[in-house]
């Protein structure tokens, strides 16, 4: 078993998911994508393979255990995280995944195609222009604002009943201070790396 492989086995074994073997050769191909395109593409700062592992792939799939709903929208989605590696790990559900950024999504339209995810949706735009009012379950978003910056751009895509998943680092005390909303906010740790890490799930009503 190479050594990427036996990271990503262990990651998933330590945040408890149950992952099929076809789904980590899905997992590792998507990684190996991000490394083929990232020098045209500049899809992310992290250049090592291993570290990509962690904290693109074993961080998005952490907050799985969070993220509810038949219909999602990843907001901002980038290289295609946390939408892909939560795609495959839930082929039942359906995922939008948005980004402003035509380089972005040419690539991850790009990782579809080769992976051959049914259950995902590239739109280019940006959130404010998109007209899919009350369309989707949940709306995910990887720290691309301030909380309540992200609820305002966001919140005309959710159902009644939807609700934001945001990715953050440390729990944002001072912006949870102005939400007039229902939330929890949960501390996600990941092996083998130090930095804090949180999600937050904030209800629409």
């Amino acid at each position: 078993m190479d050594d990427s492989r036996q990271l990503l086995i262990k990651g998933i074994e330590y945040l408890r998911l149950d992952v099929s073997p076809a789904q980590i050769d899905l997992l590792l191909a998507f990684v190996s994508l991000i490394q083929k395109w990232n020098k045209a593409y500049n899809l992310t700062a992290i250049r090592d393979r291993d570290e990509m592992l962690r904290l693109h792939i074993l961080d998005s799939l952490a907050i799985l255990p969070y993220v509810t709903g038949q219909k999602i929208i990843d907001v901002g989605t980038g290289a295609g995280l946390p939408g892909i590696p939560l795609a495959i790990l839930m082929p039942e559900v359906q995922f939008t995944l948005l980004d402003s950024n035509s380089k972005k999504t040419r690539f991850v339209q790009q990782v579809v195609l080769e992976l051959k995810l049914n259950n995902v949706e590239v739109v280019h735009s940006r959130v404010e222009k998109l007209g899919r009012a009350g369309e989707y379950d949940a709306v995910l978003s990887r720290a691309f604002a301030s909380v309540d910056g992200i609820m305002n751009l966001t919140e005309h895509l959710l159902q009644a009943e939807g609700v934001l998943i945001a990715m953050k680092g440390q729990s944002p005390e001072a912006e949870l201070k102005n939400i007039q909303r229902s939330y929890t906010v949960n501390s996600i740790v990941l092996p083998g790396v130090e930095t804090e890490r949180c999600v937050l799930r904030i209800n629409k009503i």
